[in-house]
């Protein structure tokens, strides 16, 4: 029985596969509507990627297959959805930070904070969370957390080694003063003795004295519990300090429309399911509604890992430094030298990514008109955060990495290095995740086949009963579901499953869709318990030294933390901004064939 079980369990993702489709068949066997047979469909992805059997990417390309063949959307209908304006924002987002990260200017922003900061307990982690939250703004999650560990690690080992050999000098310095003391007690008795005697004596005694004592001290039990106790607290800290950089890592994605992949699919799916809306989310009207969450979840976070890790000793964590901590402090100081100065290639990156974030915020702000709407979008929005994206981005093809010099050399001296731009088709190639983009493709393609198919409308009207309970119970229960689910599922693929059906939910009982699309966008990120849960989780876990209870224990608390700051904004600011106490206009209809 345990070999048939083994068997079973190895074949897993095959057995997955084939049985599906089949318990699922008859569904649209039985019930031959085409609501019935979308559903198929989106259960048989469903299913699919929670288990991940096949890859996320491929199950995202079975409505190319299954649209067309039940007769639900013809192949250049569905094609069409896998290419939209929301994938060429993602895209380049990407690409710029490819090109932060490939010239290091992450780095050089990472230990400028930590240096403004310093290495105290408390403000060091302040500076650690507040870094890696701003640059996951920007590049991705696991790069950002990848990046921040080393930096982490190498100053919490300086701190680590620097106390260490204080408290040994300490234990000697202690030891050698009583065994003098001693000594000179002892040999006031001898008043009889030559000088001589005496002299030579204590220089015997005295040599003999600091190596015994030494040894002694080594070997003495307040000796061990003291090293036990420091080796506990710094085991404490290097398991906060890891775990305060995947979760800001997460967090510091929910800031920005490109921070994360689910804020991106909840635009598309607003844009697609909600044609009449009038932008109402771009990158502006996006990071002023998400940026004070994020940093209130953030500074909530700090209290609580800074609480359970740290403690609360506010003269040990905020007080002067010791030579220890300056010790510290010339670590992360060496390594922001050893930087160099900022180069021709890496200031041009800086640039065109400040440009890039005034374009963004300055195309639409909303209380004013902005530049795309005064010289492009007229009459219909022609420019949108996705053609800046690529415009930008498209400059680090353009120039080149090094500044171009007036003295003539010949062919053979100029290498091709000093002709090479800020980034080449290669890199992007090879760290492009192009399985991004095509599941976000098919969340547009899943979302479109339920609107061609009237599977929104029924389920729309199969919800119409929750119009008794609170719109504020109602999403605050949807975030505990979603953040319960995303802990066991891509992030990505929960927000392309869940937001096309509380959009349809919306609708049907008359509520903003943004009540429940936003939070629910921003529960998708709050995986914060399980090492698997998301690749920051799993580099932390693998870098901290962590166990899978430190991480529950901590991430448990995180995931409330994040379901009731997403709750506080959306029902303060986020209604002040986007009237989320109406219902508009454009939900009445959703988009029709």
């Amino acid at each position: 029985m345990a070999g048939f079980l083994k068997l079973l369990w190895k074949y897993r993702n095959y057995i997955v596969i084939v049985l599906t489709p089949l318990l699922l068949l008859p569904l649209p066997l039985v019930i031959q509507t085409q609501a019935a047979k979308c559903g198929f469909v989106i259960i048989l992805m469903a299913l699919y990627w929670c288990t991940e059997c096949l890859p996320l990417a491929v199950t995202a390309l079975l409505p190319v297959i299954l649209y067309p063949m039940l007769g639900i959307m013809q192949a250049a209908e569905v094609s069409i959805q896998y290419l939209k304006d929301s994938n060429m924002l993602f895209i380049g987002g990407l690409l710029v930070a490819m090109a932060v990260e490939k010239w290091n200017l992450h780095t050089r922003i990472a230990l400028h904070v930590l240096l403004i900061v310093g290495v105290k307990p408390a403000p060091l982690l302040i500076g650690i969370m507040s870094t890696t939250a701003f640059l996951s703004m920007w590049i991705s999650n696991s790069a950002s957390t990848a990046m921040m560990l080393p930096i982490t690690s190498a100053v919490l080992q300086q701190l680590r080694d620097t106390g260490a050999s204080t408290e040994e000098r300490d234990c000697s310095v202690a030891a050698a003063k009583d065994g003098q003391e001693n000594q000179m007690f002892e040999m006031g008795d001898i008043k009889e003795s030559n000088e001589t005697e005496v002299k030579a004596m204590e220089s015997s005694v005295n040599m003999g004295l600091s190596f015994v004592t030494q040894e002694e001290c080594d070997r003495s039990p307040a000796t061990e519990q003291r090293r036990a106790k420091s080796k506990q607290k710094y085991d404490n800290w290097r398991k906060g300090m890891s775990l305060s950089v995947c979760y800001a890592a997460s967090i510091g994605g929910t800031a920005t429309l490109t921070g994360t992949t689910p804020n991106v699919i909840l635009q598309g799916q607003i844009n697609e399911l909600f044609p009449e809306n009038g932008g109402l989310i771009n990158f502006a009207s996006f990071f002023g509604f998400s940026f004070p969450n994020m940093v209130l979840m953030l500074a909530l976070s700090w209290l609580w890992l800074q609480f359970m890790f740290f403690g609360f000793n506010l003269k040990k964590s905020f007080g002067c430094g010791t030579k220890k901590d300056r010790q510290a402090y010339q670590v992360i100081k060496n390594q922001y030298k050893n930087l160099g100065r900022m180069g021709f290639a890496e200031a041009c990156v800086l640039v065109i990514f400040t440009l890039l974030v005034l374009l963004w915020f300055t195309r639409d702000p909303g209380f004013m008109p902005g530049w795309a709407t005064v010289l492009f979008n007229k009459d219909k929005t022609y420019v949108t955060d996705g053609t800046v994206a690529i415009l930008m981005s498209s400059l680090f093809f353009c120039i080149p990495s090094k500044f171009p010099s007036c003295s003539r050399k010949s062919e053979d001296e100029a290498s091709a290095e000093d002709l090479s731009p800020l980034l080449s088709w290669d890199i992007v190639h090879k760290k492009m995740p192009w399985n991004i983009v095509l599941l976000l493709g098919g969340g547009f393609a899943m979302a479109q086949g339920s609107e061609k198919s009237g599977l929104s409308t029924w389920l729309g009207e199969s919800l119409v009963p929750l119009q008794t309970i609170p719109p504020f119970a109602i999403s605050i229960l949807l975030c505990l579901l979603v953040a319960m689910f995303t802990e066991c599922s891509s992030n990505t693929a929960t927000a392309t499953l869940f937001l096309p059906i509380l959009a349809s939910m919306a609708t049907a009982i008359k509520i903003h869709p943004l009540y429940v699309m936003l939070p629910c966008t921003f529960a998708t990120n709050l995986a914060f318990m399980l090492p698997v849960a998301t690749p920051p989780n799993a580099i932390a876990f693998s870098y901290g030294n962590l166990k899978v209870i430190d991480m529950a224990k901590a991430g448990f608390i995180l995931n409330i933390i994040g379901v009731i700051t997403i709750n506080i904004a959306i029902n303060t600011w986020g209604v002040a901004m986007f009237q989320l106490d109406t219902f508009p206009s454009w939900a009445n209809v959703t988009k029709t064939p």
